[in-house]
């Protein structure tokens, strides 16, 4: 059993493609065990096969495909228990699932959300990618363009699951099939159209765990469900 006392511990797991409703079903294990105290915080990192995700204040009018047009294209639909509006996931795209108690000294959503935020700063800056928060928006964003989407649910015993979604060589056409986070006047980007060059995403995954552990002061280690 994984003892308490061991509470700057982050299990990481490198998962690859993952279907949408196999990682919700990993996520949904993963906090019960640590409600329960029997594993340490982790973080899985993974991407998606093509998927759009509604949040709990998800608008059906910002997805703008129908079902028939979804399955020409090969991209799956879910509701999710996480906050926001519309997203979606594909290959090319870092997603990462933070499960971690933020008991005591952290039980404060939007504190987890601009956390989150700060750590995906940190990752691209390493890059040379100068990104932000922009006021009034959730996520992390180059200029009036949206890099990374963050859709979080925290439950009882404070206990986080969903995550962020960073675009590091996504397909952005992909895009179009909805409004992503209902935002109509902003746009969408990825690390590689702004760096005009390929990058590794093993290196991406480097990078975002270093600016968790920095942000969160947790130290890591690979977690057994290493993919």
């Amino acid at each position: 059993m994984w003892r308490e006392q061991e509470a700057r511990e982050l299990a990481v797991s490198r998962l690859g493609l993952v279907p949408y409703g196999r990682a919700l079903e990993l996520q949904e294990r993963l906090v019960r065990e640590r409600r329960a105290g029997l594993v340490a915080d982790q973080l899985l990192l993974l991407e998606h096969p093509h998927v759009i995700t509604m949040g709990s204040c998800s608008d059906a009018s910002h997805v703008l495909l129908d079902e028939g047009e979804r399955r020409l294209v090969g991209i799956e639909l879910h509701e999710t228990g996480r906050g926001g509006d519309v997203t979606y996931h594909g290959p090319g795209q870092l997603v990462g699932y933070p499960i971690l108690d933020l008991k005591p000294d952290r039980k404060d959503v939007h504190r987890y959300i601009r956390d989150l935020e700060q750590t995906l700063i940190l990752a691209v800056s390493t890059f040379g990618i100068d990104a932000a928060r922009l006021p009034g928006m959730t996520g992390v964003w180059v200029d009036q363009e949206k890099l990374a989407a963050i859709g979080v649910r925290v439950s009882s015993g404070w206990i986080t699951s969903h995550g962020f979604a960073l675009n590091v060589a996504t397909d952005l056409g992909f895009f179009n099939a909805i409004i992503p986070c209902g935002i109509r006047s902003h746009g969408v980007t990825s690390m590689e159209r702004l760096l005009g060059r390929e990058v590794d995403p093993a290196e991406v995954q480097d990078r975002v765990i270093d600016g968790i552990c920095r942000v969160f002061d947790r130290s890591w280690s690979p977690a057994v469900t290493d993919g």
